[in-house]
């Protein structure tokens, strides 16, 4: 655990970054909690407690709830950016309006940009006026909130281009329930955590359509050499994917029913539509914005990711979701090894 205290500001009140605020509670942190709902905001002060998102939980009385940004950020610096992806942009604008000095932003969000196609650190860098913006840092791994403020043992990754930073936030959050390791692979770390709500809304689909566990498990397989091949493709080191964010993401949000993008794939199996799922979701689903994101890139990059194209016609196109899954049980055969010999060649071209 972290020797020197600090006051830390999480921005962002669901259940990520709460549980998140836990932990640093927990590593004896001041924390201050913001969100835009006011009602949320008492409920955390008076009863500390955040029911919606974190139901039967008791919050540590070092976490206090802000609906001001400026009174939330003042005199910090570190703030863990803890909002829905298509949030960030307008957040950030707020924070950067009411910062007084430098920030290191954590970001725990997994997602890509539609149509500009940024990872989120790239959004960041892009928001924030570089006079407030001291570094960018990547948390990401395979952690479900729920568990994490159970205190359940947790594994993550914190990645950033000066990794002195990034054992700086390791040192920070760290402690004997909430193990945290550092990657110097900004953009693999990013991508696995991005991506791998694409496959979790098809391993949804296929639980969904009563498919079995072998189908589940070549999804995921599959789904991680698709996943490698972009990052690849994009500038990542390919072993990035065999941890904890690319095969450790995958597992955990593809098996569990607190993975909200594996419950919106389930019930698009189960034959509701988009629409319909959205709605009774009552949170946001990462995986649906970033399928049309991935889908943007596979065609940048030219690279062949045929989950994520069915998934996108699906999503998007009205596809019928029996027939996608269907075909893609049937494609082209190819040797297994294939992606991993493509992948070595470019590196070793590089």
């Amino acid at each position: 655990m972290a020797e020197t205290k600090q006051t830390v500001a999480v921005i962002g009140a669901g259940s990520w970054g709460t549980a998140l605020a836990m932990v640093l509670a927990d590593n004896q942190h001041e924390v201050r909690l913001w969100a835009h709902n006011e009602d949320q905001i008492a409920e955390i002060n008076e009863h500390h407690t955040n029911h919606k998102y974190l139901p039967d939980i008791t919050l540590p009385e070092r976490i206090t709830g802000y609906h001001s940004l400026t009174q939330a950020l003042d005199g910090v610096t570190v703030a863990v950016l803890a909002v829905p992806t298509k949030a960030i942009r307008e957040v950030l604008a707020k924070a950067s309006a009411e910062a007084s000095q430098p920030l290191i932003i954590v970001h725990v969000s997994k997602g890509i940009e539609p149509d500009t196609l940024l990872r989120i650190s790239e959004m960041i860098e892009e928001a924030v006026p570089g006079e407030l913006l001291e570094e960018v840092v990547v948390l990401s791994g395979p952690s479900h909130a729920e568990e994490v403020s159970l205190r359940h043992p947790t594994t993550v990754t914190v990645s950033a281009r000066d990794m002195k930073t990034a054992e700086q936030i390791q040192d920070l959050f760290i402690n004997q329930n909430f193990r945290v390791y550092t990657n110097p692979d900004i953009i693999g770390v990013e991508i696995g955590g991005a991506l791998k709500n694409i496959i979790a809304l098809a391993a949804g689909i296929t639980d969904g359509l009563g498919y079995g566990d072998n189908a589940k498990a070549a999804l995921i397989t599959r789904g991680l050499a698709e996943i490698s091949r972009l990052g690849t493709a994009m500038g990542a080191n390919p072993l990035t994917f065999s941890g904890l964010t690319g095969i450790g993401d995958l597992i955990v949000t593809c098996t569990s029913i607190h993975s909200r993008n594996w419950r919106a794939g389930n019930m698009l199996g189960k034959g509701k539509n988009l629409d319909e799922v959205l709605d009774s979701m009552g949170m946001v689903v990462e995986g649906v914005r970033t399928t049309k994101a991935a889908y943007q890139l596979a065609e940048k990059y030219q690279v062949d990711m045929p989950i994520t194209k069915a998934l996108y016609n699906v999503l998007f196109n009205g596809q019928d979701v029996k027939d996608s899954v269907d075909a893609l049980m049937t494609r082209m055969k190819t040797g297994e090894m294939e992606d991993l010999f493509n992948i070595l060649d470019e590196r070793k071209n590089d």
